[in-house]
């Protein structure tokens, strides 16, 4: 029949600080002798060995640190010697959590207790550093809007050189196709272009500008769904904030353009063009690293080159569409 203690491990979940406990420890009475568990440690093949742990009747009384134990005389007891106020943790709490507590405590190990006292184990050092790590390697993953798994990103950041290729080129060519269709798009208002051919010098400025304002709204889009951020709390306020730029951006350029060259007409199609282009990139940096994450590919990868090529499409588009009908 299982133990309390073996019980209570039985009910632990994933990234727990039970899940990191270890019960191969040394585990004495209180009134049991500092000699009598020095024979005891020297016979025995422990796990973690750095603290002693004071239990009766499976329920945890006190922490005994190893260098207290090698420094103390024989016939000290257990009792004695033991930490009363030693850190613990409860067995659900989150493993980041329980990591972090053991450093502010100054602890190299950690003891875990159900709510009724009773010992489920001790984190140890070795295990206390990995949770460390891997939090830390989460943590950056996720403000990177990279991926939302730690194992996934690390294998992302490892894979061979092959796998790294075959990930990344099929984004790319789509961006070569966007090019290729974007030159075609141009060559359809060439009449315009020969017609006015200032018009071709804010052309790069506005695609530019666009995948600039794209490029912030991507990011921060990507790292909201990599920590489970819905996009209803993202979508109202980032069009807000595209259009508010693309509106303070079309203030700046179009009185600089007239004041510089002296085409009224061009600078209304510039001061129109960046205001609606913004608003355009703004919105498809939102809607595809969303479409992305929904079909269970990753945004980091995709949505760059694909958002760049669409928002670079519109802006052609908008840009040369206003000059033509204005023009």
């Amino acid at each position: 029949m299982p133990s309390a203690p073996q019980e209570a491990r039985e009910r632990i979940s994933f990234e727990t600080a039970a899940q990191h406990a270890t019960l191969r420890i040394p585990v004495f009475t209180p009134e049991q002798q500092v000699g009598d568990a020095h024979v005891t440690l020297m016979s025995q093949h422990y796990e973690c060995a750095s603290h002693i742990v004071v239990c009766h009747d499976h329920h945890f009384l006190g922490l005994v640190r190893i260098e207290d134990l090698l420094g103390a005389p024989p016939d000290i007891t257990l009792d004695a010697l033991m930490d009363r106020d030693a850190p613990i943790v409860a067995p659900g709490i989150d493993q980041e959590i329980a990591a972090w507590h053991a450093v502010r405590h100054q602890e190299s190990a950690l003891t875990v207790v159900d709510g009724e006292g009773r010992l489920i184990g001790v984190i140890p050092p070795h295990r206390l550093l990995a949770v460390l790590l891997s939090e830390h390697e989460e943590d950056l993953t996720r403000l990177g809007g990279f991926i939302k798994g730690t194992e996934a990103a690390r294998m992302s950041s490892e894979e061979p050189v092959k796998r790294r290729f075959r990930h990344r080129i099929p984004w790319l060519l789509v961006g070569l196709a966007g090019a290729l269709l974007a030159a075609s798009f141009v060559g359809r208002f060439e009449a315009q272009l020969q017609g006015k051919v200032m018009l071709a010098f804010f052309l790069p400025g506005i695609i530019y500008l666009a995948d600039a304002v794209g490029t912030q709204t991507e990011t921060v889009v990507v790292r909201g769904l990599s920590v489970g951020v819905g996009m209803r709390n993202m979508l109202g306020r980032e069009l807000m904030v595209g259009l508010a730029i693309g509106l303070a951006l079309a203030l700046v350029a179009g009185p600089l353009v007239w004041l510089l060259w002296g085409e009224t007409d061009i600078a209304l199609c510039v001061g129109l063009a960046v205001f609606a282009a913004c608003g355009t990139a703004t919105l498809a940096a939102m809607v595809l690293p969303w479409l992305l994450s929904t079909f269970s590919m990753d945004p980091a990868f995709g949505s760059g080159p694909l958002a760049t090529v669409v928002q670079d499409l519109l802006s052609i588009l908008i840009y040369l569409g206003i000059a033509t009908a204005l023009m």
